[in-house]
């Protein structure tokens, strides 16, 4: 039995599907485009694995296009919009670049084109060691779908916790005093499992329940099972500041940036094509943008 969870955004469990239609099509439904994810050794074939089974636990995301899925994660942080009042538009902005790194998306409360406040929001899933492709080409045949006989040979694969925590955690660190100097939020998206890894391997002593006075929050995310497909549900939040994020990562704070700046070049980038109509319907094929220091 394969341990692939969830192809191409579909339930493995289910077979009143058409898989041949959704391996041909290789789309992820969460972004709308081909999935990126792809075979080293074949380009053009992408693997589509969004969620496996690994260690007891029956479903790890892998992808953080995952994340997506009815855009629940920019509603769950639209409190931390504070200046947000009604007849206030919403833009949605993808991989911005600030002192520190790039933020994958800016969540932003805008009058007309001016900014008027934004929350950044970075989603991170575990990265994978080994190969998947023998479990997902067992799923593929178990769907009646034909693969290569050799590609079933079976062949490991496991999680990187360690090097995913520690990576995750330094560019957040990196990132966290220019919001906290711009009095702003950042927010990092995690599944639940991964945040209990990082509580037991970091110092997370400094996090408590969520407040707004906090720059930096943690949303930890469950994968809920319903015989029908997976379902991501906000389970936890967490917060603290620059100096609780330095103290659990035994590091020094870094960059900051003027609010008029950022702001600037935030409203450069605004459009019609950025405006979030419905946050159930987000359209995420935006331009993509550069903030240089």
């Amino acid at each position: 039995m394969s341990l692939v969870r969830e192809l191409f955004g579909n339930y493995s469990k289910r077979n009143d599907i058409n898989w041949g239609r959704v391996i041909a099509e290789q789309l992820c439904p969460y972004s709308g485009k081909s999935c990126y994810k792809v075979r080293k050794s074949e380009p053009s074939i992408s693997i589509g694995v969004c969620t496996v089974e690994y260690g007891g636990c029956p479903g790890i995301m892998i992808c953080p296009n995952r994340m997506l899925e009815r855009q629940q994660i920019f509603n769950d942080c639209l409190h931390l919009l504070t200046m947000h009042e009604p007849g206030n538009e919403l833009h949605l902005l993808p991989e911005v670049s600030i002192p520190g790194g790039s933020v994958d998306y800016f969540l932003i409360s805008a009058r007309g084109l001016k900014v008027i406040d934004f929350v950044g929001i970075e989603l991170q899933t575990l990265d994978t060691t080994g190969s998947i492709w023998s479990e997902r080409s067992a799923l593929v045949q178990s769907k009646g779908v034909t693969v290569n006989k050799d590609d079933l040979s079976k062949k490991n694969f496991g999680m990187n916790w360690k090097m995913s925590a520690k990576t995750i955690l330094v560019q957040m660190h990196h990132k966290i005093d220019t919001f906290e100097n711009l009095n702003k939020h950042l927010v990092l998206v995690i599944q639940d499992c991964f945040y209990d890894y990082m509580a037991k391997e970091f110092n997370f002593a400094p996090l408590r329940p969520a407040l707004l006075g906090d720059s930096f929050h943690i949303h930890s995310y469950s994968l809920d099972d319903n015989q029908v497909a997976l379902r991501i549900r906000l389970s936890d939040r967490k917060s603290t500041d620059s100096a609780g994020l330095s103290l659990s990562l035994g590091l020094q704070a870094e960059a900051k940036v003027d609010l008029e700046e950022i702001v600037e070049y935030l409203e450069r980038r605004m459009s019609d094509t950025t405006l979030l109509r419905n946050l159930n319907q987000i359209d995420l094929r935006y331009t993509y943008l550069k903030f240089s220091d």
